[in-house]
């Protein structure tokens, strides 16, 4: 937390660059009344408290501060993966108090003066990335470049660019509060939300937020061919719905390196899938060696990282993360060089923040390996081909869920997913405005003892000032 802390002061002490059109650094509506709605209407909504330390809290809803915003009632949010690094404070410039959740979905409460396109009462998704449509990669429909929505100085000196403003996900990209509540302001409304058809139900429209458009990314960018054998490193729900889109792209072969019940999980959704349990590694064996044991000796022909680089496996790299001496491990970066086939490719999708140590640099060249930062994904280069491919049935995003609970408990599931607890792969958190549950969704999973009076009751025990 101190080195989040730091960072936030170091952006306060040099400025935010003067790039930004959109309103920054409004993470909660309780921070200030321009952020507050003038009825005085409050929301619960999941906060970051600190280092891992989050909880639902009782706080303002948001108000149109934009003629181009959109309020949202939210009807649907989830946890990803990457919350992870906000709630360990892998992510710097958290500050206590912000609201967190990149992807949702929702119905439009209210508009800006500016906005046409978008009516109140309308069933909308958002994308997790802020862009303004009008600038250069927004043009390119590359979304998550936008050079209008994020003004952070520090992140522009650490990657010689800046991504765009992102809801949910700290000061360092914006300081827009996210999804993970009961309303969400929504900037450039018009650009950044999805209109869902009827037919399609929020627990499949919700992940065109984010894990969708980022499955689809990570394969199509690293360029999976067909009759390519592929190999995935992490069997979350990015890896799950890697393998399912690399199949469809035409890979001949997908396996999936994890451990845990997950790769059980993924099997029995689809059991073309070949699977690598590095736990289960006989003496001598590594994940390397063993992937070429399964393809001919040479390797996989493509190797895709859907896990992060907060994750160490070994004891050196453990200490480094520890001191500060790296911000992530090369590890698995490392495995997939050396596990791909000569000329072979590797793509990052897993987010990794800073820089690294013992990076096999020797490898990567003399065997002619691609290496291929995927990037933040362009959710909005890709959600359109996405809805319909969900509207034609052949993708089918359920395939992920695992579990649908209240927002009440969301600070719960948090701990829950993190510790790999209860099967749990992907979430629907449903809230007071969500739509009755679609055919073949998870039955409503309640944590807290006493039902719903006690949430609420804890709900009304976590109520801060922030």
């Amino acid at each position: 937390m101190a080195m989040s802390q730091a960072a936030y002061k170091a952006e306060q002490a040099l400025g935010h660059d003067t790039n930004a059109i959109t309103e920054q650094d409004n993470t909660n509506p309780a921070n200030s009344p321009a952020y507050a709605d003038s009825s005085g209407e409050t929301m619960k909504a999941l906060a970051w408290l600190g280092k891992n330390s989050v909880a639902v809290v009782e706080t303002n809803k948001p108000r149109l501060i934009e003629p181009t915003d959109v309020i949202l009632k939210v009807t649907g949010s989830t946890v990803c993966g990457s919350d992870l690094h906000l709630l360990h404070g892998t992510i710097v410039e958290m500050q206590k108090g912000d609201i967190l959740g990149h992807e949702f979905c929702g119905v439009v409460d209210s508009v800006g003066s500016a906005v046409s396109k978008v009516s109140v009462g309308e069933r909308v998704v958002a994308s997790f990335q802020i862009a303004c449509g009008e600038c250069y990669y927004c043009k390119k429909k590359l979304s998550s470049q936008c050079e209008r929505t994020n003004a952070n100085t520090l992140e522009n000196a650490m990657y010689g660019g800046r991504t765009a403003g992102m809801f949910g996900y700290s000061h360092f990209t914006g300081g827009f509060a996210g999804g993970q509540a009961e309303y969400v302001r929504v900037p450039f409304g018009e650009v950044n939300l999805l209109k869902i058809p009827d037919a399609v139900p929020d627990e499949k429209a919700l992940y065109l937020s984010d894990v969708l458009a980022t499955s689809w990314n990570c394969v199509v960018d690293t360029g999976v061919e067909k009759g390519d054998v592929v190999a995935i490193w992490g069997g979350g729900p990015i890896g799950q719905m890697c393998a399912d889109f690399a199949f469809y792209h035409g890979a001949a072969r997908v396996i999936v390196v994890d451990q845990n019940w997950r790769l059980g999980f993924i099997q029995k959704q689809n059991p073309k899938v070949e699977v690598l349990d590095y736990s289960a590694l006989k003496k001598g064996e590594s994940v390397t060696s063993k992937l070429k044991e399964m393809c001919d000796g040479r390797g996989p022909d493509v190797a895709l990282e859907c896990v992060a680089g907060e994750y160490a496996k070994g004891w050196a790299h453990y200490f480094e993360l520890m001191l500060g001496m790296e911000t992530d491990t090369s590890e698995i970066v490392n495995e997939m060089i050396t596990s791909v086939r000569n000329f072979g490719k590797c793509g990052i999708t897993g987010v990794y923040v800073g820089f690294t140590n013992h990076f096999n640099i020797g490898a990567l060249m003399e065997r002619g390996i691609r290496l291929i930062g995927n990037g933040q994904a362009p959710v909005q280069l890709y959600w359109e081909q996405l809805l319909e491919l969900i509207q034609s049935g052949d993708i089918d995003p359920m395939k992920m869920l695992s579990h649908r609970v209240r927002l009440e408990e969301i600070d719960t599931v948090y701990y829950k997913f993190e510790k790999k607890e209860d099967g749990m792969q992907k979430v629907f958190v449903e809230t007071k405005f969500s739509a009755p549950p679609c055919a073949g969704s998870p039955e409503l999973k309640i944590y807290e003892k006493g039902g719903m009076a006690a949430l609420e009751k804890k709900a009304k025990r976590m109520a801060i000032d922030v």
